[in-house]
């Protein structure tokens, strides 16, 4: 049969009556569907090509009378499920092979379809169901293959169904008939999935590439849908259990918007206020996330390849939490939720996909102290599993690891990598050198080391890299200012005694009577704070511009001239590399420490509870700013004062920190 395939589809083109031809190209490409032959796309590709052109030229006429007819309906349902089956499991076959059979022929084409489709005032009309599914397809391959994202009818069809259906009064008419529970299956229609099951996906794909030039901004798509959105989410994952396939495929591509808006416009606070306004909207937000992880039967559905609505669900959901966890403002909530381990955990186990787990891990980096990690030896499962996927990834000539890009698992390690447990996973495993082979490609492997260069074994197999080392004192006078910041820094925590340094000042006098140590992020708190110090009377140091050069030597010559180092601590904070550097120096140095909380709800973790943990510090986030001021100031006096919060958290018994408390009057006003 498959021999007269080539005749068959030139009858097509030569014929206007082929109702049997119609019958015989189905049953051929049924038995590809059951077969999967890859010999059958490379013979008859032309022929499969004039066939795919043929189907979007047939939905492009002006005429309905094929739907109709059973054969037709028949064909083109078939090769839907062959074109899904091309997408998804033909994995030797070229992505541009697959994409010059999948794209519609011209612009031209795709305008006539959509003129049609709102042409019709039928709600069910069965040429919505069809078209759908062709865009479905192709936004599944556009997912897997974003490199065809940027070709014009791409771009154009994005720009078309933003504006005219998803920025419009009728999608949020169809998001407010999701607002009660029980839902009726009527409302249900085919055009309202249209707009908000293949609009909101084939959208969404787009923006995870980050547009340059798109018709609207992240925040104005946000404030269109965002409010329904919110509580389509919120009424409904409260009974997971009685959802329908419609109503699943429309939260999980309202979820996948959401978080495609949030990811291109850069996790902006600015964006989450528009729909979460309070701290507990967004708490309730998270909760609701959540429920979605929580409910088990889903994980029987995941899938390698991202193929039905269970997998996309569960992995854009995980990602949603990780992307609260490293903004940080909410990862305190997350910590309070005692059973998330446990069902990041249960996801982990069960799920075949690698960027589901890697997703997990990455959480489970951020909202589980290290002594935590060590007893569920997660870092153990996680180290090899980011390593075994890039070094896959470095070896793919796409630079991919199963659609996975390089950067993007580079970006997670750089997350996990100041953690001590998952530092001390790499050094056992003894994967340094590979990221030094590969780091001339991807400078933010610089930074990546640095943040390992904390761990004490892994600066021994930093030290006996010669070669790089060698690299990294010239590194300075040849890159730019990120690569020069990452190098000093390396170059730093592999020095053995940074008394010697010549850069110091090491004596009695003493320049400043305060150093402000604090992440950027904090940039606009701290200069209230620096202005209230000097107007007081103190002389304080401050790197408001970053600074240029050595910067390190430049921090430690700063911290030599000051009497009293004050950390301002956040969730940045102790995810700096260079924070945690200056207070370690500071604490080497024996410089008196006195720690205030810049962020609501945050614990001192990690390396900087270690640093903190007996010492006082003042709480700004629960005082107004005069009377924390006032309570630093006795701080900054004393070594001891009543009127303050501890840190409710204790240290191994074997860890025994003294630092001196010297006191300082301010300078007097001038």
């Amino acid at each position: 049969m498959e021999n007269n395939f080539e005749q068959l589809i030139a009858t097509l083109q030569t014929s206007s009556s082929y109702n049997d031809c119609l019958c015989e190209i189905r049953c051929i490409l049924e038995k590809q569907n059951s077969e999967l032959s890859s010999s059958f796309i490379s013979q008859f590709y032309q022929s499969i090509l004039i066939l795919e052109h043929w189907t979007w030229q047939l939905f492009s006429q002006n005429s309905h009378q094929w739907i109709e007819k059973p054969n037709y309906l028949e064909l083109i349902h078939t090769l839907a499920l062959f074109n899904k089956n091309l997408i998804v499991n033909y994995e030797d076959i070229e992505a541009s092979t697959k994409g010059s059979l999948l794209f519609p022929d011209t612009i031209d084409c795709i305008n006539v379809i959509f003129e049609k489709f709102e042409k019709t005032n039928d709600e069910n009309d069965p040429f919505i169901v069809i078209v759908s599914l062709w865009y479905d397809n192709l936004c599944c391959f556009l997912y897997i293959n974003a490199e065809f994202e940027m070709s014009t009818i791409i771009i154009h069809i994005n720009n078309y169904m933003a504006r005219n259906y998803i920025m419009t009064d009728q999608y949020n008419f169809y998001l407010k008939q999701l607002h009660q529970s029980p839902l009726s299956q009527s409302i249900f229609t085919a055009k309202q999935l249209f707009y908000i099951k293949t609009c909101s996906l084939f959208l969404s794909t787009y923006l995870y590439t980050k547009p340059s030039d798109f018709l609207y901004t992240s925040e104005e798509l946000i404030h269109h849908f965002g409010a329904n959105y919110v509580q389509v989410i919120l009424l409904h994952t409260c009974t997971i259990e009685s959802w329908s396939t419609q109503l699943l495929a429309c939260i999980t591509h309202l979820i996948t918007l959401f978080a495609s808006c949030c990811w291109w416009g850069e996790e902006k606070r600015s964006q989450t206020k528009i729909v979460f306004p309070t701290e507990l909207a967004t708490c309730e937000y998270i909760n609701a996330l959540i429920r979605i992880i929580d409910y088990k039967p889903f994980y029987q559905s995941i899938t390698t390849k991202r193929s039905n609505d269970q997998t996309i669900i569960l992995e854009v959901t995980l990602y949603r939490i990780l992307n609260i966890a490293q903004n940080g403002d909410f990862l305190w909530f997350l910590r309070s939720k005692i059973s998330l381990p446990d069902t990041l955990l249960n996801i982990a186990k069960i799920s075949p996909c690698d960027k589901m787990r890697l997703c997990i891990y990455a959480t489970l980096g951020e909202i589980l102290c290290d002594e935590n990690l060590k007893e569920l030896k997660i870092s153990d499962s996680a180290g090899s599993l980011f390593f075994n996927m890039f070094e896959e990834a470095w070896q793919n000539p796409s630079k991919k690891f199963k659609q996975i890009p390089i950067l993007l698992l580079l970006k997670c390690l750089l997350n996990v990598s100041k953690i001590d447990a998952f530092q001390q996973q790499i050094a056992d495993i003894n994967k340094v050198s590979f990221l030094i082979e590969i780091c001339d490609q991807y400078p933010i492997i610089y930074d990546i080391l640095w943040a390992l260069s904390f761990n004490h074994n892994i600066q021994e197999q930093l030290r006996s890299n010669t070669s790089f080392i060698t690299k990294l004192t010239y590194l300075p006078k040849e890159c730019d200012n990120q690569i020069r910041k990452f190098s000093y820094g390396i170059l730093w925590n592999l020095e053995i005694n940074h008394e010697n340094s010549r850069t110091l000042v090491i004596n009695n006098e003493k320049t400043f009577d305060i150093m402000i140590s604090y992440s950027h992020q904090d940039k606009i708190f701290c200069k209230k704070l620096y202005d209230e110090l000097i107007n007081i009377g103190y002389r304080v140091w401050i790197d408001f511009d970053q600074m240029h050069g050595n910067i390190m030597d430049a921090m430690a010559q700063a911290i030599e001239q000051s009497n009293i180092i004050l950390i301002c601590m956040s969730e940045q904070y102790r995810r700096s590399n260079y924070c945690r550097a200056e207070a370690n120096y500071a604490f080497q140095r024996r410089i008196k420490i006195v720690p205030i909380l810049l962020q609501q709800h945050y614990k001192p973790d990690g390396w900087l509870l270690f640093l903190v943990s007996q010492l006082i510090y003042v709480n700004f986030t629960k005082y107004e700013f005069s009377q924390a001021m006032k309570m630093l100031i006795k701080e900054l006096k004393a070594s001891v004062i009543n009127d303050v919060c501890l840190v409710n958290v204790k240290l191994k018994e074997e860890v025994n920190i003294t630092i001196p408390m010297t006191s300082i009057p301010p300078e007097p006003l001038s």
